[in-house]
């Protein structure tokens, strides 16, 4: 038959991302049963007319049950020999689950994140990050300054995106999911937990009363411990608050890379 996209292109014009998106799979992701949403892309030298969009299925399929920042350059390299492209770039999206305990009573229930995995290969060399989105509570610092009494909270999301950083061997340094999770924990007035009893909502509620934390205070006080692990290369940290008596939000962002650039 007939192999059209393979027709050369009299246009002169490369392209820098030829894919699909909006893939959706089950797939393993650290060892956990997932849904994955995946996005996957090459770029298209000038004289070539298009990709074939299958082989982006077939070079998926042997990495499917076992994804994570190890897999991730043996899955671009095999992007690339098949499409024979000069870069390749994947995008990961997913659910994780994990089992939490509330503070007090010990109830647990099922809290789900939004992890993210990301790599891309060119004539530069390869990048991989891990990202995760966490869903927190933050309670004003200056509504708890100007009040008589109680201060306005409101729940935020704290989207992170690191960098591992490489060994002399060329192998990332872990970075496991629960990792992230609990840096933007950490820094956030109170987490939040699928389950509630009476004793454990006075003591998330008086924990942020004591914690206040703007979105700035929480996005320089992740930033300031991912500086400090030794596993990490570089990461943006934005934190976004859907503000509770504001119409609009509030978002702190920033950027850092060991190799200043």
């Amino acid at each position: 038959m007939e192999d059209v996209q393979s027709h050369p292109d009299p246009r002169g014009i490369p392209l820098e991302r030829v894919g699909v998106s909006g893939v959706r799979f089950p797939g393993v992701v650290a060892g956990q049963a997932t849904s994955v949403t995946a996005s996957m892309s090459v770029s298209i030298a000038a004289e070539h007319r298009g990709a074939h969009m299958s082989r982006f299925l077939l070079a998926l399929e042997p990495h499917r049950e076992a994804l994570g920042l190890e897999r991730m350059p043996a899955l671009l390299r095999e992007l690339r020999e098949r499409m024979d492209a000069e870069a390749a770039e994947v995008d990961l999206r997913f659910p994780v689950f994990r089992r939490k305990a509330a503070p007090v009573s010990g109830e647990s229930g099922w809290m789900d994140y939004e992890g993210r995995l990301v790599g891309r290969v060119d004539a530069e060399g390869l990048v991989v990050r891990a990202g995760a989105v966490v869903a927190v509570a933050s309670l004003c610092p200056c509504s708890k300054a100007i009040s008589d009494y109680g201060a306005h909270m409101q729940r935020g999301h704290v989207h992170l995106d690191v960098t591992p950083r490489r060994g002399e061997s060329g192998a990332f340094a872990p970075l496991p999911f629960d990792d992230l999770v609990a840096v933007a924990e950490r820094h956030a007035s109170a987490p939040l937990y699928p389950v509630l009893k009476r004793p454990d909502e006075r003591h998330v509620t008086m924990q942020a009363y004591d914690t206040p934390a703007f979105v700035e205070d929480m996005a320089r006080g992740i930033a300031a411990d991912l500086r400090e692990d030794p596993r990490v290369e570089a990461f943006t940290v934005r934190v976004v608050n859907q503000e509770s008596i504001h119409q609009h939000d509030a978002f702190a962002e920033t950027s850092w890379s060991r190799s200043g650039r």
